[in-house]
């Protein structure tokens, strides 16, 4: 009876779980053989245990040594006893003894109901996490069961995906029930099970969207070359057409801003720049700082930096709100984009003073100031002491001294103005 009841309650978890039944006779296999561990000892070896999914049967096999006098019956079987099961055996025979699954007792079973829910369990979480580890970077859509200050939480498939708010669009509102979309961002086996992060503020949830509905992306004939993105309020996205008679830019605003407009819905109205891609910097730069338009670039491709000079009135589009257009600007073309008036910038040389220029600046000192986009005297000069005071390291008398290296560097630069090669967009 024991046999038949464990064997239908895998069969019940398969069907529930969706999980493979081959598993689900390993797993039968190896509880049993702990039981048998757990009653006749680890270094027991004469057990075999068989599980037949297929006819509801677990089959357990005690292979014993025919003696004439038993010492060990759990690997010895008198000559006596043997003859009543065949007539034709000898002393020194191998005998086969047939095992009854409920002679390990009511404790050991319940053992093994334990060991049997931990292994569905583990066989579940494993198989949640196969399935999407081999999904992320993919749009899914799921339903929103539970909404908490820090996290949305999601069923999808009778599986719970995380929205954290760090991949929340700043201005989505959530609803229990509603459907969201998002992309798969990352799966981690946990102790707890599968944790899977879905985000719709990742880049990679809008290229995914342009790669819906654009068939030419799609299909390889358009490019998405870089991506940049404040979530919910504006992106910027430079695109590349393969085939000169298609136009990159129309071909994903689509007839009318179809394509588009069904992107910028998803995204609650987040207003997305599309660049046409060249691989001329000064005209990449131009494009990216739209709909600002610089008179003039002057480009260090070096460093990778470029000084853009706007009419006074366009400095305001050119930098954007909350410094957005030219932040954007900088990310999608990897060209660090300093902005400057007209006004400001005629009748100087607009020298430029580079941290790893000046003596007295260690190596790596520069190199910790550049992993923060401080490359320049006026990016040190203008950033705020308390960021400065974050870095390792930098205490109250080493930014006092480096401060005053730049000050010094600076007047000396004013009082020795040479003009600089421009180069025009």
């Amino acid at each position: 009876m024991i046999n038949k009841e464990i064997i239908e309650a895998f069969s019940t978890v398969a069907r529930e779980k969706n999980l493979d039944r081959t598993n689900l006779g390993t797993i039968i296999e190896e509880l049993f053989m702990t039981l048998i561990h757990k009653k006749y000892g680890e270094e027991r070896e004469n057990f075999s245990v068989i599980a037949n999914m297929d006819k509801g049967e677990i089959e357990i096999y005690q292979e014993k040594l025919i003696v004439e006098e038993v010492t060990d019956p759990v690997i010895e079987i008198s000559l006596e006893e043997a003859l009543k099961v065949e007539s034709d055996l000898m002393v020194g025979d191998p005998f086969i003894e047939v095992v009854d699954p409920s002679a390990f007792g009511r404790r050991l079973i319940h053992t093994a109901k334990q060991y049997l829910s931990q292994k569905i369990r583990d066989v579940e979480k494993q198989s949640v996490y196969d399935e999407y580890i081999n999904q992320v970077g993919d749009i899914i859509m799921g339903y929103i069961h539970q909404v908490q200050k820090d996290s949305i939480f999601i069923n999808l498939d009778k599986v719970e995906l995380r929205l954290p708010k760090s991949e929340q669009i700043e201005n989505d509102r959530y609803f229990r029930g509603e459907a969201i979309r998002g992309i798969i961002k990352s799966v981690e086996l946990t102790a707890k099970g599968p944790e899977i992060i879905m985000s719709r503020a990742d880049n990679q949830f809008l290229v995914r969207l342009f790669e819906m509905e654009v068939p030419e992306i799609e299909d390889g004939i358009i490019e998405i070359k870089n991506v940049a993105r404040v979530p919910g309020d504006r992106s910027k996205i430079v695109v590349f057409s393969s085939d000169k008679r298609i136009d990159a830019v129309g071909a994903c605003v689509g007839m009318r801003g179809s394509r588009i407009q069904t992107i910028v819905r998803e995204l609650n109205g987040e207003k997305i720049d599309i660049i046409s891609w060249s691989d001329k910097p000064e005209i990449l730069i131009s494009r990216a700082l739209a709909p600002a338009k610089p008179i003039t670039l002057y480009l260090d491709e070096e460093r990778p930096q470029v000084t853009a000079v706007f009419e006074d009135e366009e400095l305001p589009i050119a930098i954007g709100r909350n410094g957005q257009n030219i932040k954007l600007a900088s990310e999608v073309t990897n060209y660090k984009i300093d902005a400057v008036r007209k006004s400001d910038y005629e009748g100087t040389k607009n020298t430029v003073i580079y941290l790893d220029e000046i003596a007295g600046i260690s190596t790596s000192q520069v190199e910790q100031l550049s992993d923060l986009n401080i490359h320049t005297s006026s990016d040190f000069l203008d950033i705020e002491r308390s960021e400065l005071l974050s870095i390792k390291g930098f205490g109250e008398k080493t930014i006092d001294r480096i401060t005053d290296l730049l000050m010094v560097a600076e007047n000396a630069a004013e009082e020795n103005t040479i003009p600089e090669e421009e180069t025009s967009k």
